[in-house]
């Protein structure tokens, strides 16, 4: 009997034995499974970029460099490197507009700069306003700026604004060169590509990619054109001098004029006087003739009384 129960108590051990051994057998499995499986759950873009920042890691490693924060300082373009977008307003009062804005685009233009916007506004004194808007390349934004304060004419105000985007246009630069390497990653992939799936998944980042690229160049673009042409607007104002006027006469000639004008004006008096006089008589001989009745009547009247 005792032998019958020590052979159950061994079959059902070794039952469950087996057991465990195979449900660790099945575990180890799954896991590997679905470890599989979730790989694709990345992109063809996140591959390629992980390959491509992988791949600019070894070529860091490779040239010596040093930590991220030496780099980065290193990578920022010296003052003279600088990206700097210049911005100027000047307000300006000139003697004769047209001729102020013909040596400005004059200069402007042996210079190498060139009008974007002009606008001219008139006014009931003939005193004409107005402004425009030049461009100058930055190496002569200096001497343009020496011209209009040392010129004819006479500047009213001044405002001069410098914008450093060198931090911007550097990460733009770093930006474009790794999506480049993800561009070429990618087309690698399409050339190997043998699924139709596959090549439809691997177009669709690609064009993703290169959409970014174009947007980046063309902000650098923007960044260069503004840099390298620096941005005036001038507001002009036009102020008339009379070849008559007082500021530009002496002290007798000052003096014969306002005699003039005295003479003048008691011509007018005694002209308005005389037209009033002769063109108001019938009004004014009706006005003394009931005047002299009424007298005639009063006084008449106050005989009575006495």
């Amino acid at each position: 009997m005792k032998k019958l129960i020590f052979v159950l108590w061994a079959s059902i051990a070794a039952i469950l034995l087996a057991a465990c051994s195979n449900s660790g057998g099945d575990s180890s499995g799954s896991i590997q499974t679905e470890s599989y499986t979730a790989e694709p759950q990345f992109t063809v873009e996140e591959r390629a970029a992980d390959m491509a920042d992988a791949d600019m890691a070894v070529e860091n490693a490779e040239s010596g460099d040093g930590d991220s924060a030496d780099q980065g300082a290193e990578e920022i373009p010296a003052q003279k490197d600088r990206v700097i977008i210049y911005h100027a307003n000047l307000s300006i009062e000139v003697k004769n507009y047209d001729e102020a804005v013909n040596e400005i685009e004059s200069q402007a233009a042996s210079k190498g700069g060139y009008v974007v916007e002009s606008t001219m506004h008139g006014r009931g004194d003939d005193r004409r306003t107005g402004y425009i808007t030049l461009r100058i390349p930055q190496e002569h934004f200096p001497s343009f700026l020496q011209f209009m304060e040392e010129g004819s004419f006479k500047v009213l105000d001044s405002n001069i604004s410098g914008e450093d985007v060198t931090e911007e246009y550097v990460d733009l630069e770093s930006r474009l060169k790794s999506k480049r390497v993800v561009e070429e990653r990618l087309l690698a992939f399409m050339e190997e590509a043998e699924k139709t799936e596959d090549l439809l998944k691997i177009s669709n980042d690609l064009a993703k990619v290169q959409e970014e690229i174009d947007q980046i160049v063309g902000r650098m673009k923007y960044l260069e054109n503004k840099s390298d042409l620096a941005t005036v607007t001038i507001h002009i104002e036009e102020r008339n001098v009379s070849l008559t006027g007082e500021e530009d006469l002496n002290t007798w000639e000052r003096t014969a004029e306002q005699f003039k004008k005295s003479l003048n004006f008691l011509m007018s008096f005694f002209s308005g006087l005389v037209v009033y006089v002769v063109g108001g008589f019938p009004i004014i001989a009706i006005m003394a003739l009931i005047g002299l009745i009424i007298y005639y009547i009063i006084r008449k009247q106050r005989k009575k009384d006495s």
